[in-house]
């Protein structure tokens, strides 16, 4: 594949990578995991499938691997959030939106959630629900078949659904 091509590649993933390693491990680590992904994508691009026509989860199985170095920093951000949420309290000001409101219900117990799962698990169910990833696509970004992918996102959601307050995980069924 050529540099330009590999450009529009950029153009259009690199958003998204961004946004799930964001969420994922912080803006700064993001950044790194982003520009790691594609400087390891592009030393790789001959050896590319072409027979897929979506590079999106071959770029994200590379963000995986990146996001798993930055692991600790991930657990850090989650304690930050847990810490910081503590501090600012449950409950939230009778002016703020409704959806100020139920992000603020919801932010504590999902970070704790979160922090219950392992690696394997958080990486499946946070590609599915943030990054927006097909099973299958899942399964190509991780190199595991899909049975795995779908038993590895039963077992996350069982285990959000035991660690969340009663009147939350009933909303996830």
């Amino acid at each position: 594949m050529e540099p330009a091509r590999f450009g529009l590649l950029y153009e259009r993933h690199a958003k998204v990578l961004h946004g799930y390693a964001y969420r994922r491990l912080g803006r700064e680590a993001a950044e790194d995991v982003v520009a790691e992904t594609f400087m390891k994508a592009f030393r790789a691009r001959r050896t590319y499938d072409l027979s897929h026509p979506d590079a999106r989860p071959w770029f994200f199985a590379i963000a995986i691997r990146e996001i798993a170095r930055h692991h600790r920093v991930e657990q850090a951000r989650y304690r930050v959030l847990l810490r910081s949420a503590a501090e600012r309290g449950e409950g939230c000001h009778a002016d703020q939106v409704a959806d100020a409101a139920s992000a603020q219900t919801w932010r504590r117990p999902l970070i704790e959630a979160l922090t219950r799962l392992t690696r394997r698990e958080r990486d499946v169910l946070l590609m599915v629900a943030w990054a927006d990833l097909t099973y299958e696509e899942v399964a190509r970004a991780l190199g595991v078949p899909l049975g795995t992918v779908r038993s590895r996102l039963h077992r996350a959601r069982q285990k959000v659904r035991k660690y969340l307050p009663e009147d939350i995980a009933v909303e996830l069924t």
